[in-house]
This record gives C-alpha cells, sequence and structure tokens, in this order.
C-alpha cells in the first residue's frame, strides 16, 4: 500500500444564520497571500446574499438581545476559549493573511483572543456606565437604560484581517445587536475561519454573520436594506464611504464614520466607543409615592 496521500483542501464557506452556505450566485474568487501564492478560493458573495444574511440576523435579535447581560458575557467569553483551542491555525491563516512573520501573527491572534475576553467582562457593566437615575425637578423617578439598536452591518478593516475584524464586531454583539459582517476584501480567510468558532460557541445562529467578497458590491444593498439599523463603515475607502452614507439615511441609519486611512491602532486599548456607538437610550419617568402624613416620599 502506498504512503502518498493527497491533501485535503479547505473549502471556505459563508457563515450565514449559524450555517455554511456557498454563495447562492456559485461563484468564487482567488485569495492569495502577500507574495502572490494562491491560498485558496473565498465565496464571492452576491447582493442575495446579503439579503439573507440580514433575514438570519434580525431573525437572531429578539433572542439575542432578549437575553440576559450576564449569558452574552459567558458566550464571548466561550469563543475566546474556543479561539485558544485552534490558536495555531489562525496564526497560520494571518501569517499568509497578512505577510507576517509567526511571532507577529501570534501576536495578532492572542491580540483578538483577549479583545473576546474584555468585551466578555463589559456585557454586564456598561448599562452603568451609560446609564442611570437622573435627576429631575418633580417627583418622578426618571431612569435611563441602554438598548441595543438591531441589525448591524460592519465593514470589517481591509488590512487587520483577523485582530481588527474581531475589534468591529465583538462590541456590537456584546451590547445585544446582530451582525452582517463584510470581511476584508483581500484576505478574508480568518474571518471565514472564525464562523467555525461562532458555530460551536454557544452563539445563537444568526446573532453574526460572515460574508466574503467585493466590499462595495455587498456594501451598497447593505447600506440601503430598510431592515438594517445601522452601519459600520471602517472597512470602506472615503468615496465608499460618502455613497453609502448617502445610501443609509433613506431609514435613517446609525453610521460610524471610518478613521483615516491606516490611522487605526487596532491593539490598542479598545475603551467603551464601539459599544456605545449601536447603543439606543430608553428613559422611564415614573411618579413617586407619598409616604405617610408627613408628605416624604420614595
Amino acid at each position: 500500500m502506498s504512503d502518498a496521500r493527497l491533501s485535503v483542501f479547505k473549502t471556505y464557506k459563508l457563515y450565514v444564520g449559524g450555517k455554511f452556505p456557498r454563495s447562492e450566485s456559485g461563484r468564487v474568487y482567488e485569495v492569495t497571500d502577500a507574495k502572490g501564492k494562491w491560498l485558496a478560493n473565498a465565496p464571492l458573495s452576491s447582493r442575495k446574499d446579503a439579503r439573507d444574511a440580514v433575514v438570519a440576523a434580525r431573525k437572531a435579535f429578539g433572542g439575542w438581545s432578549g437575553a440576559t447581560a450576564y449569558n452574552r458575557g459567558q458566550i464571548l467569553y466561550r469563543i475566546a476559549e474556543m479561539l485558544e483551542g485552534r490558536r495555531d491555525q489562525y496564526v497560520a491563516e494571518v501569517a499568509d493573511a497578512e505577510g507576517l512573520s509567526k511571532p507577529k501573527a501570534a501576536a495578532q491572534v492572542d491580540a483578538a483572543i483577549d479583545r473576546w475576553v474584555w468585551y466578555a467582562g463589559w456585557t454586564d457593566k456598561i448599562a452603568q456606565v451609560v446609564g442611570g437615575g437622573n435627576p429631575v425637578a418633580g417627583p418622578f423617578f426618571n431612569l435611563s437604560t441602554p438598548e441595543p439598536t438591531g441589525v448591524v452591518a460592519v465593514l470589517a478593516p481591509q488590512k487587520s484581517s483577523f485582530l481588527g475584524l474581531v475589534s468591529v464586531v465583538a462590541p456590537v454583539v456584546a451590547t445585544g445587536n446582530t451582525v452582517v459582517v463584510v470581511a476584508s476584501a483581500k484576505s478574508p480567510l480568518p474571518a471565514l475561519s472564525l464562523g467555525e468558532v461562532l458555530a460551536t460557541s454557544d452563539l445563537p445562529g444568526g446573532v453574526v454573520n460572515i460574508l466574503s467578497g467585493r466590499t462595495a458590491e455587498i456594501a451598497a444593498p447593505l447600506a440601503a436594506h430598510q431592515d438594517v439599523n445601522a452601519i459600520d463603515l471602517t472597512g470602506a475607502d472615503e468615496t465608499l464611504a460618502k455613497e453609502l452614507e448617502i445610501a443609509a439615511a433613506d431609514n435613517l441609519k446609525r453610521v460610524l464614520r471610518p478613521h483615516p486611512v491606516d490611522g487605526t491602532d487596532w491593539a490598542a486599548t479598545p475603551g467603551t466607543d464601539r459599544m456605545t456607538a449601536f447603543l439606543e437610550t430608553k428613559t422611564v419617568w415614573h411618579p413617586t409615592g407619598a409616604l405617610g402624613a408627613s408628605g416624604s416620599s420614595y
């Protein structure tokens, strides 16, 4: 019996609604490393794939936004656990995608894992930072609490294929939103592999949906979609960002504008800005009651 065997090449697929479909168009495109060497064929998503992902995200929104913040934190931490167990795979994929040495790629992957842990810890604390009781002139309780915006379209950074991706996705889901993310057009493989971890980490299907392909082609229908509540334009260049912002105005989407090209240090401490960008504030008034003849109130 011969010891020779054929290598089993990985088939990369989209991650939509907790499943791994190919693009409905049947299209793929070649993904190469920094030196032009072929790595894999990635799905070339269509407008229909974008619409399907929005349907999946909307279906998942009720359950995810209604989950306790503590439970969301547990799930985000589980994602970090699963990534830790597959660290070597992601180091190799990030090294190929971004032309990095193995030590530098490992640093990126470790930072991405830590980023999930960071946001896992924030899920049940962000409400205390941006919400609370408000002083009012009158016999009322006035309480403000943050609530998720809804379905958020996210254009992932083009050059930071994994750490940048996690840095824009994790804060959106940490606060109870659901996401349709468009991966880096040139380096989509780490993002598509992330779907394999999400599918086995207790994250409900549809909370995160991952598309690959031409950013402008996928982003246009997402920006104009009436059931998308917000859009993060991080991965868009200046011209595309302007076009998408105009389209987003049609249903008054929240828009997070991109930073200057390559101006973001994804390894820096993220802060809370990306969580609060996709939160709405609900304020409730409630009359206080009188206690006894003295007229004191509570």
